[in-house]
């Protein structure tokens, strides 16, 4: 048995699980400060699932890790049932219950701007939403021109450079319409026509795929415009969520092309052959998401509680906490069904190779 093959293999593997409990971290660690900061009681942050393998931590809050990385959380007095402590969680005014619960989510966000502003501030250009030239062969420029800055694509707005490559890929005839910014003017181009090709098929339709025949305008990074550049790429991987979740419900993307966690580990293992720089920007990718993904009003997820939350502010009306515990416990049961499902479909696609 090669024992220096095994672990060519298995270490991207152990890396892209080492960074999940890193993005893991960085939300639990989040709220855990902001608990602290607003006076909550935290009795216990862990990282991880399952049993104990190491607690410290003398005083209210105990620090543990265990077993398996697959998680983590912040545990304070009366979040989850009614305390009389004061400094519990369920006593303390709605908006530091706000920030507490907002904190872990926006600082996922926050986390994956930083990684993108530092990556593009290291590249040799930037990217913009303006038409450079166009490559041999290219069939777009019979209505598209150098110098036209591409604001829409297909009715999507176009934020970043990013988003160019997203609303192409999502056309399925090569047929496109944009609006543009030409000599200073808004003009709507419709109807311009890519080279095409191919792909698999999906729900018995052939899906093709768009040659990108045209470049990008490119400007040297400075302070505030790779600061700007790192902003807009962040929001557009946060709406990438919004449209993914459009897709999905319209049939143009199928259910077996989602990924669980199990897909997503195997995602970042196989970028770690490309270098440090791309396996830092699907992390940054992951963790906008995954921030974006909490704040969705869903039960059992940060956006769920926080939806409540703001109900309870606007109707005055205090939901009792194990009415709150019940709704989030059947969200968890139902996520954890779609993630167990989701994961199964990763297993099968792996062993498909």
């Amino acid at each position: 048995m090669n024992i220096s093959l095994i672990f060519q293999k298995v270490w991207p593997f152990v890396v892209a699980i080492l960074l999940f409990c890193v993005i893991i971290f960085i939300h639990e660690f989040a709220h855990f400060l902001s608990a602290k900061a607003c006076g909550v009681k935290v009795n216990e942050f862990a990282i991880g699932m399952g049993p104990k393998l190491i607690q410290f931590g003398k005083k209210e809050t105990k620090y543990t890790l265990r077993l398996f990385p697959i998680g983590g959380y912040c545990a304070m007095e009366g979040e989850d049932e009614t305390s009389d402590e004061p400094r519990a969680f369920n006593n303390a005014a709605k908006w530091k219950r706000f920030i507490i619960i907002a904190a872990g989510a926006l600082m996922n966000i926050f986390t994956g701007f930083i990684i993108i502003t530092i990556l593009l501030s290291t590249e040799n250009l930037i990217g913009t939403r303006t038409i450079a030239n166009f490559s041999e062969n290219a069939v777009s420029n019979r209505y598209l021109q150098a110098g036209d800055e591409i604001l829409s694509i297909n009715r999507m707005h176009i934020i970043s450079d990013y988003d160019i490559q997203i609303g192409l890929m999502r056309d399925d005839d090569g047929v496109v319409d944009f609006v543009v910014k030409r000599n200073g003017e808004k003009k709507a181009i419709n109807g311009v026509v890519f080279q095409t090709e191919e792909t698999d098929k999906a729900y018995g339709k052939n899906k093709v795929m768009i040659r990108y025949d045209f470049l990008i305008l490119g400007q040297k990074p400075a302070l505030l415009n790779t600061i700007a550049a790192g902003a807009k790429q962040t929001v557009s991987f946060a709406r990438l969520v919004f449209i993914s979740l459009y897709d999905l419900v319209t049939g143009q993307i199928g259910f077996s092309e989602l990924s669980g966690p199990i897909g997503t580990v195997k995602a970042v293992a196989e970028t770690t052959s490309y270098g440090l720089k791309n396996v830092m920007f699907i992390i940054a990718f992951i963790s906008i998401n995954i921030g974006v993904f909490n704040l969705l009003p869903i039960p059992a997820l940060d956006g769920g509680r926080l939806f409540i939350l703001v109900i309870q502010a606007i109707t005055r009306n205090k939901i009792k906490i194990k009415h709150e515990a019940l709704i989030n416990t059947i969200g968890l049961v139902v996520l954890l069904i779609f993630i167990a499902i989701v994961s199964a479909n990763d297993i099968w696609n792996i062993i498909k190779g």
